[in-house]
């Protein structure tokens, strides 16, 4: 281990072997012990997320993995995280942490904060933010409200005090997410039902749900009208073609093709609605592994899940008045109640963002959790 930092009888130090790797994967089961909200992630998946060599996400940026000790034991582990490509977009000078994780102990968050920003200063950085793993087109955010239900598929879950020890350490909010839930009995307001079949009626736009055959293709298709429809977000950063193939074959095998829809308008892709099985009501029963029984688990399991999450819409900018975001969500909602899903999470949404607050309301959704990314000037 080559760095050490010091904060009271705090020890931090980086990650260099696969030992230590192992004890950072794992950390968690420890913070999350009995705890039934907690979804724990696949090892195999973290492993996959911080390899260097083979996450093209590390082609533009680098990382630091850092674990604190208090008199030897664990007691809390952060990731660091400088991505070139964000900061070029965006004209920043921003280290990220993420893979946040630590007891409740002040002095514990206090150092690896720290050391993230040690580190990130080192290297020009002026801005500290997170929590992020590993950017926002990644799980990203501290939970802030909600903190009685389990999260959806690819949306965080913390304790209530990680709130606390960052604002302990000069954290500031930076932006709070919205995460909308709909059920079964949802009232889709009128003006929404109206716009539908206004679209259906008097336009040549239509949906329908991806083609796997032509899976590939169609991946092009929504990361394209992705990259173009969301660039003027806060925080993002558009994919890189390495990026997208890697996506594409990660999400290939779990991904439901009733629940990615393609808007066309005359055979031209125009918009897209991404939607995925609510796959955390498998992952509390793994504990974090596919093999030897994992594997059973999830393909027995993945026929009983009750619920979905609604990830993402894009719509091309020239259609953005069209209400073409209406016809893919009320398609999307009819295909997960076909499937006898009980409910759906929409998220996340900034919370500045109130166009698309009012089309989550619009649909019947009510704001059921909130996440924060905090940030701090280090120099």
């Amino acid at each position: 281990m080559n760095l050490e930092y010091a904060l009271s009888e705090i020890r931090v130090e980086r990650v260099t072997t696969a030992a230590e790797l192992k004890r950072f994967i794992r950390f968690p089961w420890k913070v999350y012990a009995g705890d039934p909200n907690w979804a724990p992630p696949l090892i195999t998946d973290v492993k996959a997320k911080l390899n260097v060599r083979k996450n093209p996400f590390f082609e533009h940026a680098e990382r630091e993995l850092f674990l604190a000790r208090r008199s030897g034991e664990i007691t809390g582990r952060v990731l660091g995280i400088v991505d070139r490509n964000h900061n070029d977009f965006h004209n920043e000078k921003v280290v990220f942490y993420g893979m946040y994780e630590s007891l409740n102990d002040p002095e514990t968050a206090a150092a690896l904060l720290d050391a993230v920003a040690v580190w990130g200063k080192e290297r020009g950085m002026d801005t500290l933010r997170g929590t992020v793993n590993l950017s926002l087109n990644d799980e990203c955010a501290f939970l802030a409200e909600g903190f009685d239900s389990p999260p959806a598929v690819m949306m965080p879950y913390h304790p209530r005090y990680y709130l606390d020890l960052m604002e302990a350490c000069g954290q500031v909010k930076a932006r709070d997410l919205y995460a909308f839930l709909m059920t079964r009995d949802y009232e889709t307001d009128a003006k929404v039902k109206a716009v539908v079949q206004r679209i259906q009626v008097a336009t040549t736009v239509t949906c329908r749900p991806i083609r796997l055959k032509d899976w590939k293709e169609e991946a092009d298709r929504i990361i394209s009208i992705y990259n173009h429809a969301w660039e003027k977000n806060w925080g993002f950063v558009p994919w890189t073609g390495n990026e997208m193939k890697h996506m594409v074959k990660s999400l290939k095998s779990i991904a439901d093709p009733d629940l990615v829809i393609i808007a066309e308008d005359k055979g031209r892709p125009v918009g897209f609605g991404f939607g995925l099985p609510n796959y955390n009501e498998i992952l509390t029963k793994m504990n974090g592994r596919l093999f030897p029984f994992g594997l059973f688990k999830f393909l027995l399991g993945r026929k009983k899940i009750k619920s979905m999450r609604m990830l993402v819409f894009g719509i091309l900018k020239e259609y953005r008045a069209s209400g073409i975001s209406y016809l893919l969500a009320t398609e999307m909602v009819k295909q997960g109640m076909r499937k006898g899903f009980q409910w759906a999470e929409l998220s996340w949404t900034l919370e500045d963002n109130e166009a698309v607050n009012k089309f989550a309301a619009s649909l019947g959704g009510r704001v059921y959790k909130k996440y924060r990314i905090y940030e701090k000037r280090i120099g």
